[in-house]
């Protein structure tokens, strides 16, 4: 990587750096490498943080009071005292959601700890004081994009006003957290370094931490090795840690999923030296959305080889909750969540399933989730499919399970079969199915009736 002084000063350019070579505008983004590797740095502790209120509150109709409350609590269930859902952050801006802030701090809980988020002014700090919220993130712009033509600004007085403010936090014993927005088209050596060292300057004097969102707003962050800067994750965490010196407790990543690298970009950044990732629970947020908090609960588990005492049944719980109150329609296939995410139709993966369902299913999805394998059947079941759906559909254990080979099956695949030569598309619903086992199988629906007595 590229060496830098240690007082690395501010380039206070007259023209901003809009890396054309790499975002052309008219053709898709490039991807430049330098082929220099990193080590991986991944800190003994890491967290989840929770922008569910906030980034995804701000791409949908807004959450009630009742509703923001009743998801905090699952997310507070989820954690189960973990600690791994560290934070969660509020819109500070109406009386709904000031009043469900306070609520949801006057549960007092531990995790996950709520903060806040605003611009990076001196008004909207009075609502975090008044709030008695004890850290804050503030929305600093650190590319050129943002900062000549948002901002319309130089470098130096964009740099000049998020160091007030922030010396306006701090002085108020007051946690900042510095959202570095677009740092992945930033100028990372002329503007992110210098800006940085000035704010640990700051964390340093008043002995209070400061954290660094690293915030990747268009998604634009590659996770792989040897790509160059501004887009490489693995450089920028790298950077922030070793360069400017930020302890890895003051890293936290913050990505968006435009270019399907969400979920990798967030774990490069755990690998590289970032204790915290940024998520909001099923992805919601803007444009293509945020890093979904259930995917990050498992990439947890898989790098630390567990998941403490967080319970996992929670996050098929608060789906429920957010199709079923929010109206939030959640795909059926999408991982971990999704109503079909561990199900099968192809007849061949049946066949596997009802001779072992480790074949076809990467973890007890029953046990860990609360979600048993789901079997649909339509017209590629086959007799392996059809009796795969009746041993998982009734929960029938070792001897009770009815074998492909049953003449009863064949039965039920012959009236199948006729459904879909009649001209039928759509696949065959619970209910008929029911119908046809307790007619022609009756002893499993003498079993359904004795567990449920």
């Amino acid at each position: 990587m590229k060496k830098c002084p240690p007082n690395y000063k501010l380039n206070n350019v007259c023209n901003p750096n809009l890396y054309k070579d790499i975002f052309p505008y008219d053709e898709i983004p490039k991807i430049s490498f330098d082929k220099i590797q990193l080590p991986m740095d991944l800190p003994e502790k890491i967290y989840i943080t929770d922008t569910t209120f906030r980034d995804g509150q701000q791409s949908m109709p807004p959450y009630t009071t009742k509703q923001i409350i009743k998801i905090f609590d699952y997310l507070h269930q989820l954690d189960n005292d973990s600690g791994i859902i560290k934070q969660t952050e509020f819109f500070l801006y109406t009386e709904k959601d000031r009043k469900a802030a306070q609520i949801c701090m006057e549960r007092g809980y531990e995790f996950p700890e709520v903060t806040s988020w605003i611009r990076a002014n001196k008004e909207d700090f009075k609502l975090v004081k008044e709030m008695g919220i004890k850290e804050t993130g503030m929305l600093m712009s650190c590319s050129d994009y943002h900062i000549f033509k948002k901002l319309k600004m130089t470098r130096q007085e964009a740099m000049d006003m998020y160091l007030d403010i922030v010396r306006e936090v701090l002085n108020n014993g007051i946690h900042p957290r510095c959202h570095l927005e677009d740092i992945t088209r930033a100028d990372f050596y002329g503007f992110v370094v210098p800006f940085v060292n000035k704010l640990m300057e700051l964390s340093n004097q008043a002995n209070i931490p400061i954290k660094i969102r690293v915030c990747d707003t268009l998604g634009l962050g590659v996770p792989y090795s040897g790509v160059e800067l501004p887009r490489s994750v693995q450089k920028l965490i790298y950077g922030l840690r070793n360069i400017c010196g930020v302890p890895s407790n003051c890293i936290e990543w913050h990505g968006h999923n435009d270019f399907y690298n969400v979920v990798n970009n967030s774990t490069t950044a755990w690998l590289y030296g970032a204790d915290s990732v940024n998520t909001s629970f099923l992805g919601i947020g803007e444009r293509t959305g945020n890093c979904p908090l259930e995917a990050m609960v498992f990439e947890y588990a898989q790098l630390k080889g567990n998941t403490k005492n967080m319970n996992l049944h929670v996050i098929t719980e608060l789906t429920e909750y957010f199709k079923r109150e929010i109206k939030y329609d959640v795909p059926t296939r999408t991982p971990f969540v999704g109503k079909e995410f561990n199900a099968t139709r192809a007849g061949i993966h049946a066949d596997g399933i009802l001779k072992d369902e480790e074949i076809y299913n990467a973890f007890d999805t029953n046990k860990i989730l609360g979600k048993p394998i789901v079997i649909a059947v339509n017209q590629y079941s086959g007799h392996a499919g059809i009796a795969a759906w009746i041993n998982t559909y009734y929960r029938l254990k070792d001897d009770e399970k009815i074998d492909k080979k049953d003449k009863r099956i064949n039965e039920i695949k012959l009236w199948v079969d006729e459904q879909y030569k009649i001209g039928r598309t759509t696949i065959i619903g619970n209910n008929e199915l029911e119908l046809l086992v307790s007619k022609l199988i009756p002893e499993v629906m003498k079993k359904k009736e004795e567990r449920a007595s």
